[in-house]
């Protein structure tokens, strides 16, 4: 699908990324985007072009006749008490024979803004792939992801991190103990979910096989050495600060003999994955590091 939105330059980007991130109000990111509408172009049609376009973004629909998805609630005694996600595995595991075929499981992590419909979307590549993955909400005790991202971020703000950190753990144990699960899973993230996953790579040691963060924070040094998957580390080198952790996680990673890569893609943003944020977006960094992911899992979490 082709997009018709205005090509805007990377100082919007970089007001649309500080929105997002809780850096300013809704009133302010608008205010903030008229400097940018120029040329006939409505400040609406710097917005639009800025936001989340769900259905431009979706590569795998909800109705696709090669997966099964559903909504699962996991108990989370530890966290908020349970935790909604969306689970989905390819029909073809469980068409094979009398019992469904046991897969390796992934862990999909929002950023901050709760389960929206494109990870939701990479839930369903997995699966496509030959996985099985669950999703989780970080906004489960809030009631869930709203339908909007800025209100998702509003409530993101709300939820005791550690608790919410608590639930993704829970999440990852439930997809593990599955009895249509091999027993080895990996997680993936992005942004916050990026940050998870290597936190979740410390918290779980052994019982995490891989972690695949995208452009997320790093656990503290100390920590590394608890980590015993191997971790695939993808950062856009526009994304300065983030990018910048790299050089010291890579010794940590070194010095603690964790096999691990990281790749940092040229002229790629802060989201360059994201295909539902077109300006966002970079298809040939995102293509090669989604090629790298799967490749990845292949070889640590594939039985």
């Amino acid at each position: 699908m082709e997009s018709t939105r205005p090509k805007l330059p990377a100082e919007a980007i970089e007001l649309y990324n500080k929105f997002i991130h809780g850096g300013m109000s809704r009133r302010a990111f608008m205010n903030g985007l008229k400097k940018f509408a120029v040329g006939g172009l409505a400040v609406s049609a710097v917005a639009k072009a800025l936001l989340p376009d769900y259905a431009f973004g979706q590569q795998v629909s909800r109705t696709d006749d090669r997966i099964k998805a559903t909504y699962e609630t996991v108990p989370s005694p530890n966290g908020n008490g349970s935790i909604k996600g969306y689970f989905v595995r390819p029909v073809s595991a469980d068409t094979r024979s009398e019992k469904p075929s046991k897969l390796p499981g992934i862990v999909v992590v929002h950023e901050n803004r709760g389960l929206n419909p494109h990870i939701e979307d990479i839930a369903r590549r997995l699966a496509l792939a030959n996985f099985m993955a669950f999703a989780p909400d970080g906004l489960t005790s809030l009631g869930g992801f709203p339908g909007d991202d800025y209100k998702g971020g509003q409530m993101f703000a709300k939820i005791d991190r550690a608790k919410m950190f608590e639930d993704m753990v829970a999440s990852a144990q439930w997809l593990k103990a599955r009895p249509d699960c091999t027993g080895k899973i990996g997680i993936t993230g992005f942004c916050y979910g990026g940050g998870v996953s290597n936190n979740m790579a410390v918290r779980l040691g052994a019982d995490l096989s891989a972690a695949v963060p995208f452009y997320g924070g790093v656990p503290p040094a100390a920590d590394v050495p608890k980590i015993k998957a191997a971790i695939l580390v993808q950062h856009g080198e526009l994304d300065k600060n983030t990018a910048a952790t790299w050089p010291a996680y890579d010794k940590a990673l070194t010095e603690a003999g964790v096999p691990h890569e990281g790749y940092i893609y040229p002229n790629a943003v802060h989201g360059f994955n994201c295909d539902a944020t077109p300006e966002r977006y970079n298809k040939a960094a995102a293509d090669l590091a989604w090629g790298r992911t799967i490749d990845w899992f292949n070889k640590y979490v594939r039985v």
